[in-house]
Parts: structure tokens; C-alpha cells; sequence
């Protein structure tokens, strides 16, 4: 009897639990797929061409078109081709050193802000080359999804620069852990890149080396404790878009990413589409060409216009995205017409299963503003968390 007793207390407790948890756990499922739903309808719109742009593709080369000739005729023949095109890249821009996976990031100093800690870190980021940067936690429970924002100082992203491009600051906000990381001493001498293994003889383009960089802050950031190693972006803007760009389609690790104004594609009289410059593509040693634009009297150098004369462009690139999700940021450099070469992706995605994977959202100047930036967080957002 006193088993029955007990049995029965038991069950009556159980019940009582399960009465509070199941309508507490429906109400949190519910709230979690009502935010859900909130985040898609903010960031929807951008992932459908406007009007005039539907279908139309540009003359560049087929991306379904393997480089002897062969057409790809099925999915399961994408990854040969994904593979191809890698391949083919990094044989054109040198290949990269081995990445180093094991190393941790080291808090060097730490501040304690409102809402989050700020630690100044150091990690190497090239076999030979440390660097120093942000990292920034929210002062939140558990493992959180994380950003990289890339650019040519790291202390812009933090608040600490120009309005608008507080990426990782506005990101920690929201729950993201963030590494801010960029190119300090080179831009201070009007270098900017990162060359390997020396300025005077580098045997990688300079734009790859940097997305070589970005993946070894990808490791370090992965072994941070409170980091998702499987929920990590990364977003620049500019010089920092051009970098995210390059880092996400060559390092198939983060999971998404946004690209502000960079440039999506080769672009001969705009000046800030400046792949051609010895600190992006076109890497030559010093004395380096006259900055600015292509002229007979100021040739490009190196392998930029070598990939402009047999065919390359930056759409190859964006192949190897499909079907990670990422969103650019159009301004003054990427109008709504870059369209026309990301419904190649989309068409990629869709032969892959895959919707929704492509989007852009435009605004009339290189700038970034409030709106732009908002549909940014909103994206890392749906995709992240």
C-alpha cells in the first residue's frame, strides 16, 4: 500500500511538472517561430530581383560549364565543379600556407561594458604574423552564434570610427559574439594587404592571402567556449567587403556572409572596384603602379589583367557560396543590375534544392546607413540563430 502511496504521490507530481512545462515550452517554441517569422518578413523582399531584373543574366562565363568544354548536367555533379573552381582560383592566385587550426585566441586586456566584455586579443594569422583585435561576448548564458567583421582597423567595428560601421558592436548586441580584426600597421603604410611571405616577393595575391587570414581568425574564434563553431558569419564593408568576399567563398567554413559595397564583380571605370591594385589582384613588387584607374600611361600589373584576358570574373567566386547564404549590401559599386549575376547562384541553389540563399538590398551611396545595416543584423539573425 505504502508503494501505491508512493507511486501515486509521484505521479502526481510528475503531472503537476509536466502541466507547467509543456504550455511553458509550447509558449517558447511559439515566441521563437513568431521572431522567426518577424526576421523572414524584414529581410524577404531582398531575396527576389526588383522588377526588370528577374531571370536576366549577364555574358559571363557559365557557371555550368566545366573549363574543358563539359557541361554539368545534375547536382551530384556540383561539388566536382565547386572543386574545379577552387582549384582553378588558387593555382591562379597561389595557394594558401597550411592553416593553423590548434592556436587559441590570447586575451591580452579586458574591459567590462554594460552589456558585454570587450577583450583585446591576439592569435596569428599568418604562419609568421600575429595580430591584435576584439573580441566582444555578451554577458548572456550558453553558446552563441559569433561574427567576423573585417576591415582596415579593427576599432571601427567596436564603436570606435566612423558612424554606421559599428558591425560588431550593434552584432553583440543582438547576442553575437564578435571578432573585430584589420590590417592596422599595412594601412598605416598605405599597404593594406597582407603579403606572404614578404612585400618583396609575395607568393600569394594579396586579397587571397587575407581571406587566408579571416579563416585562421574563423579557427581561433571557433575555440572560444562560448562560440558555435557551426553558427560563425563574417561581414566588411569596402576594403572589409571585398575581404569578407574573398573569405567566404574560399573558406567553406562560415556558414553565411554579407558583403558591403564591395565591388561584386570586375568593373574597369569605377575606382573603388579596384581589384587591379597590388594590394588586391594585382600584386607586383615595389616601385607599385600610380593608385587610380587603368590608363595606357598606368597599366595594371600581375595577375589581374591576365584573369581579365582569359575570362575570370568574380561570379566564379560567388559559386563557391552555393548554397551558403549571403547578402550584399549594394551601393554606388553594386546597383540592383548586379542582379544579373547572382541569379546565376540562384539558379545554382535552385538545381541544388535550395531557396532563399541569395539576396541584395541597395542604397544610392557607398555609405552605409541605419537601413542597410539593420537588414544585415536581421540576416545573421534568421541564418545564425
Amino acid at each position: 500500500m505504502m508503494v501505491k502511496e508512493g507511486y501515486r504521490v509521484w505521479m502526481a507530481i510528475l503531472g503537476l511538472y509536466l502541466g507547467a512545462v509543456i504550455p511553458l515550452y509550447a509558449q517558447m517554441t511559439e515566441s521563437s517561430e513568431s521572431k522567426k517569422e518577424a526576421l523572414w518578413k524584414k529581410i524577404a523582399p531582398y531575396f527576389s530581383p526588383p522588377q526588370g531584373f528577374q531571370d536576366k543574366q549577364d555574358m559571363l562565363r557559365p557557371l555550368t560549364v566545366f573549363y574543358n568544354g563539359d557541361t554539368l548536367h545534375t547536382a551530384k555533379d556540383w561539388p566536382k565543379r565547386q572543386l574545379e573552381i577552387k582549384k582553378r582560383w588558387d593555382s591562379l592566385m597561389g595557394n594558401w600556407p597550411t592553416l593553423l587550426q590548434r592556436q587559441k585566441l590570447s586575451i591580452i586586456d579586458t574591459k567590462e561594458k554594460e552589456s558585454h566584455f570587450e577583450y583585446q586579443v591576439k592569435f596569428y594569422w599568418t604562419p609568421t604574423e600575429e595580430t591584435t583585435g576584439y573580441l566582444l561576448v555578451p554577458k548572456t548564458k550558453g553558446k552563441k552564434p559569433a561574427v567576423i567583421t573585417v576591415f582596415y582597423e579593427p576599432e571601427t567595428a567596436i564603436g570606435k570610427g566612423k558612424p554606421n560601421r559599428d558591425f560588431a558592436l550593434q552584432l553583440t548586441k543582438r547576442g553575437f559574439v564578435t571578432l573585430s580584426i584589420g590590417t592596422t600597421a599595412a594601412s598605416e603604410r598605405k599597404e593594406f594587404s597582407l603579403f606572404y611571405p614578404s612585400i618583396e616577393d609575395a607568393q600569394v595575391q594579396p586579397l587571397s592571402m587575407l581571406a587566408y587570414a579571416a579563416a585562421n581568425a574563423y579557427y581561433a574564434l571557433a575555440k572560444f567556449p562560448e562560440v558555435l563553431p557551426d553558427k560563425i558569419g563574417i561581414m566588411g564593408h569596402s576594403f572589409g567587403g571585398k575581404w569578407a568576399m574573398f573569405a567566404s567563398c574560399l573558406f567553406d567554413r562560415f556558414a553565411c556572409a554579407v558583403w558591403s559595397d564591395p565591388g561584386i564583380l570586375f568593373q574597369h571605370d569605377r575606382e573603388s572596384i579596384n581589384y587591379w591594385e597590388p594590394w588586391y589582384l594585382g600584386y607586383h613588387p615595389k616601385p607599385w603602379r600610380k593608385r587610380g584607374l587603368i590608363t595606357a600611361d598606368n597599366p595594371a600589373y600581375g595577375l589581374y589583367p591576365e584573369l581579365v584576358k582569359n575570362g575570370y570574373n568574380l561570379h566564379e567566386l560567388h559559386a563557391l557560396m552555393a548554397p551558403r547564404p549571403f547578402l550584399v549590401l549594394g551601393g554606388a559599386e553594386d546597383p540592383p543590375a548586379r542582379w544579373h549575376a547572382l541569379n546565376r547562384i540562384v539558379t545554382i541553389d535552385k538545381m541544388l534544392g535550395y531557396d532563399n540563399r541569395v539576396a541584395m538590398h541597395n542604397r544610392p551611396t557607398h555609405e552605409p546607413n541605419n537601413e542597410a545595416n539593420e537588414i544585415a543584423y536581421s540576416f545573421f539573425e534568421y541564418f545564425l540563430k
